[in-house]
C-alpha cells in the first residue's frame, strides 16, 4: 500500500474521529489494519492495533456469567472518579474475549498500565479497553452483553 494512500486513510479516519466526536476508530483490508485515537483533549494518535479475533456477536450470551458479587450498589456513582476506567464509546461490553474464555479480569486481580479490562463491540468490531493505571480490581461495574454508554465507568482499580 503506497504511502500517499495511507495519508489518505489515516486523515479520512481523523475527520471522522473528529467530526463525530469519537475517541477510537479502526480501519482494516487485506494490507493494513489503522487505529486511530485521540484523548480528550482531542489530539490524534495513529497507532498499530491488535488483530482481534472477531466473534459474531450472536456468538456471546445475553445473560453473562454472574458476577453479581462484583456489581456494586446502584447509589455509588464513580463517573468522576479517577480510579474508574470508563468506555470510550458507546456499545456492547464484553469481558471475555470469546463466550468460552475466563473473563480478562475478576474483583481481586492486579492489573498493569495497558492491561486489557473488556472489549467494546461497536460496528462489529471489538475494540479493547486498557487500563489506564496499574493497581488491584475492587468492582466491576457491569456485566457481559451489556449496552455501554460513552464514559460510562465499567472497572475500578484502586
Amino acid at each position: 500500500m503506497s504511502t500517499s494512500l495511507d495519508t489518505k486513510v489515516i486523515g479520512k479516519l481523523a475527520e471522522i474521529l473528529d467530526k463525530n466526536n469519537l475517541t477510537n476508530i479502526e480501519y482494516e483490508d487485506e494490507l493494513c489494519h489503522i487505529s486511530l485515537s485521540r484523548s480528550l483533549q482531542g489530539t490524534v494518535v495513529a497507532a498499530p492495533a491488535p488483530i482481534l479475533q472477531a466473534q459474531p456477536v450472536a456468538s456471546h450470551p445475553t445473560a453473562a456469567t454472574p458476577v453479581a458479587e462484583s456489581v456494586p450498589a446502584k447509589e455509588e456513582d464513580y463517573t468522576n472518579s479517577a480510579n474508574a476506567i470508563k468506555s470510550p464509546m458507546v456499545g456492547v461490553v464484553y469481558l471475555s474475549p470469546d463466550p468460552n474464555s475466563p473473563n480478562y479480569v475478576k474483583v481481586g486481580d492486579s492489573v498493569k498500565e495497558g492491561d486489557i479490562v473488556c472489549l467494546i463491540e461497536a460496528m462489529k468490531t471489538f475494540n479493547p479497553v486498557k487500563a489506564h493505571k496499574s493497581g488491584v480490581v475492587s468492582k466491576i461495574l457491569v456485566e457481559g452483553g451489556d449496552p455501554v454508554e460513552f464514559g460510562e465507568p465499567l472497572v475500578v482499580v484502586e
